[in-house]
């Protein structure tokens, strides 16, 4: 035996690397976690996404103001206001806007794309009575 080494044993094997098993539990827990994050992930990003709406029917009430003052009356197209678009600033919301009687207007911002898959708020409504706004569906989509 050379130098105080001990002989190694055929049922001895060494010891280098991972075996199979340890990288099949390493390989499901990423897998997992990857799962759980992007599922997190896209439901933060459906969020965000409502606040394209939220500005663009923010900007269709300004431009109604506007257009009220200079006009008497609220504007039926949303062609004819100034700052207003019909599709909103990240273009995942097509605007709409409906007069809803003399002194009232509703505009809706309607999901397109990606944004579609938001279904809780896939819609989301601003109307004005009066002068005094009620958002809609739920004060949940307005993230409030």
């Amino acid at each position: 035996m050379p130098h105080g080494r001990t002989p190694a044993l055929p049922w001895h094997r060494a010891t280098h690397g991972f075996t199979l098993v340890e990288l099949l539990v390493a390989l499901a827990l990423a897998t997992l976690l990857l799962t759980l994050g992007l599922g997190s992930w896209q439901s933060q990003n459906l969020r965000v996404g409502r606040l394209d709406a939220i500005e663009a029917l923010t900007r269709v009430q300004q431009a109604q103001e506007q257009h009220r003052s200079a006009h008497g009356l609220y504007a039926s197209d949303i062609g004819a206001l100034q700052g207003a678009a019909p599709t909103s600033p990240q273009g995942r919301y097509a605007i709409a806007l409906d007069i809803v009687g003399g002194e009232a207007y509703r505009a809706t911002a309607v999901a397109q794309g990606m944004q579609a898959e938001d279904r809780a708020c896939a819609t989301l409504t601003l109307e004005v009575r009066q002068g005094f706004a009620q958002p809609g569906p739920a004060a949940g989509c307005w993230n409030r």
